[in-house]
């Protein structure tokens, strides 16, 4: 049994054996002890490592999927016969009338009650055994439905989050059954954060994405398999500070940096491409790097992009969206009439390539900028030029704050408009 002791707190980290690695994602297992004395560390130790393996056994002989077999047809009898599931000790509670109901309900074969309808209005089915693993496990079949739509990359990038969150969980809290996560556990894995915001300077929304992600996992898992837990998740996020906002270029450090000859020139074709583009179309990194050749539309009398949810889901109903190209935006997509197909996989590599350059070569206005900061700039431009805020949101793919009436103006007025601001 290895023990660690980290911040005055001792830790059991152990190799997942063999025989579990097949159920069990992890390469090791690590939990917090809560003590600093190591003579009770090591008698929880042993506890809490026998009730592991006593886990993955029950999984190895697919005890948690015939638990879940029974719960759910307990859940169907009882519907059918007109009452909501409730566990046994949720029985006991109701008031007599009610249960009176409920036992009244029971046929009887061959003289004696029927067992499967006693056990189901009765509640006494226990819940199936799902732990917090097993519990990111199923949530992704669970919520699916957040999901229609979703590019392999935008599923990625919406999976991550989540696996990382129930991870950090895990590290802390272990795999415990959903049924025996206790409010000390919860704020043990607030405490760690805290710790981690003070000591590497990170921010409370750091800390927040984890809970609303922890918190999505396991409250889908018992709503949706109706395990009616009382999950202590509540009442744990940080009080998050004012949101740093972008800073956008300004059109001269555009004008004699990003545009100066020469300067992009060992960036790959692609990233410098898109990189032009956003500077008069305030499109988004992502948008752009996921576009068809549909939606380009070069040999139009204004030549544009008609952004659609082609094989991908748009960040927003108001993301989809008509944006004359010109300028440089214009001459940069010239160069790549289809689409950029370095780039179709996903985007993050892209901002990560843009960003490392324009680090690496001084072309930062600050070191509070990005790639992302073009789009900004697009939009102050428009600001600047006095273009109307219905027609900004609509270029930007911003919701309106009111109802949106017409289509916003014809691409000829659209690109007359953005001829001052373009560079």
């Amino acid at each position: 049994m290895k023990l660690q002791k980290r911040n005055n707190t001792y830790h059991l980290r152990k190799r997942v054996p063999v025989r579990y690695q097949a159920i069990e994602p992890r390469a090791s297992f690590y939990v917090s002890l809560n003590t600093d004395s190591k003579a009770l560390a090591e008698q929880k130790a042993a506890a809490i490592w026998s009730a592991q393996v006593d886990a993955w056994e029950a999984l190895l002989a697919g005890d948690s999927e015939e638990a879940s077999k029974r719960h759910a047809a307990a859940q169907s009898i009882a519907q059918m016969k007109g009452f909501r599931y409730l566990h046994a000790p949720q029985v006991a509670e109701l008031p007599r009338r009610e249960l009176l109901e409920r036992v009244e309900a029971i046929p009887e074969t061959a003289g004696a009650p029927d067992k499967s309808v006693a056990s189901a209005v009765l509640g006494s089915v226990s819940a199936p055994v799902i732990t917090v693993s097993g519990a990111l496990e199923l949530y992704w079949r669970l919520a699916k439905d957040k999901t229609l739509g979703k590019s392999d990359d935008q599923l990625r990038r919406w999976k991550n989050p989540r696996k990382k969150a129930i991870r950090n969980f895990l590290d802390i809290v272990g795999d415990k059954p959903l049924a025996e996560i206790t409010g000390d556990d919860t704020l043990n894995f607030r405490d760690h954060w805290y710790d981690r915001i003070c000591a590497e300077g990170l921010t409370p929304n750091s800390a927040n994405k984890d809970f609303t992600h922890l918190g999505d996992v396991l409250k889908t898992v018992n709503r949706m398999k109706r395990l009616s837990l009382k999950l202590p998740l509540s009442e744990l996020a940080f009080k998050e500070g004012e949101a740093k906002k972008r800073p956008p270029f300004s059109r001269a450090w555009i004008e004699e940096h990003l545009l100066r000859a020469g300067a992009l020139d060992r960036l790959n074709d692609e990233a410098r491409a898109i990189m032009l583009a956003m500077i008069n179309t305030g499109m988004r990194p992502s948008e752009l790097a996921a576009l068809t050749p549909d939606e380009i539309r070069l040999d139009a009398n204004i030549p544009h992009i008609s952004l659609a949810p082609v094989g991908r889901q748009l960040k927003t109903k108001s993301s989809r969206r008509t944006i004359p190209l010109i300028g440089i935006s214009l001459e940069a997509m010239r160069g790549f009439p289809n689409g950029f197909e370095r780039y179709w996989g996903g985007s993050a590599s892209l901002s990560a390539t843009v960003n490392k350059y324009l680090r690496g070569n001084n072309l930062l206005e600050t070191p509070e900028h990005s790639l992302y900061c073009l789009r900004h700039s697009f939009e102050d431009r428009m600001l600047e030029a006095g273009i109307d805020e219905r027609i900004r949101r609509d270029l930007m793919g911003h919701s309106l704050r009111r109802e949106r009436y017409g289509d916003g103006g014809s691409l000829e007025m659209l690109s007359e408009l953005l001829a001052p601001v373009a560079l």
